[in-house]
């Protein structure tokens, strides 16, 4: 199956240097600095708040609540919902599932990487795509599959799939 995490790839010593706000996430802090098994929703926050876990925060948040920062990069990383990089505004997600797979959704996931020019895990340089390969989207009857926001889109072809994506972006580049 071609889902895996890299997680040698998203270490902490690898995050390039990302500039946050890092008092943004004090109230965070504060909501569950003395509670009990604080550490998800402490990691929920930051993400929900950066749109990734930021490794400064990882620092801030041992700081205020004596989590370990290893203890904490073991969770997020062993997670799939963490996320130690910034993502694009629109992350396209490719169905790798039995059903998909069959359908031969490695075309799919072809096709999207050569035409954005980048593997799956990793986010255009312009910032708008993020391409992630995942175990099931639960379309397995229009397979193979691949979901954009709350919109799926089913038996696609490596073409149509591009094509799709060439539409979304003229969408999202056109002035409103």
């Amino acid at each position: 199956m071609r889902v895996q995490r890299n997680i040698a790839s998203a270490a902490l010593a690898d995050e390039p240097d990302i500039s946050v706000d890092l008092s943004l996430l004090l109230p965070i802090l504060h909501k569950y600095k003395t509670k009990k098994g604080n550490m998800i929703p402490l990691l929920q926050g930051t993400q929900n708040l950066y749109g990734f876990i930021p490794e400064a925060a990882f620092h801030l948040i041992s700081e205020h609540t004596g989590l370990n920062i290893s203890d904490m990069y073991g969770v997020a990383t062993f997670y799939a919902q963490f996320r130690l990089k910034p993502v694009g505004k629109i992350i396209i997600k490719v169905c790798h599932g039995t059903a998909c797979h069959v359908q031969n959704a490695n075309m799919i996931s072809d096709a999207i990487e050569e035409s954005l020019g980048i593997k799956d895990g990793e986010t255009t340089s312009d910032g708008l795509f993020t391409l992630e390969s995942v175990a099931c989207l639960g379309c397995c009857s229009l397979a193979p599959v691949m979901m954009i926001g709350d919109e799926s889109y089913g038996k696609l072809t490596g073409k149509s799939a591009v094509q799709i994506l060439k539409e979304i972006k003229i969408k999202w580049n056109t002035p409103k």
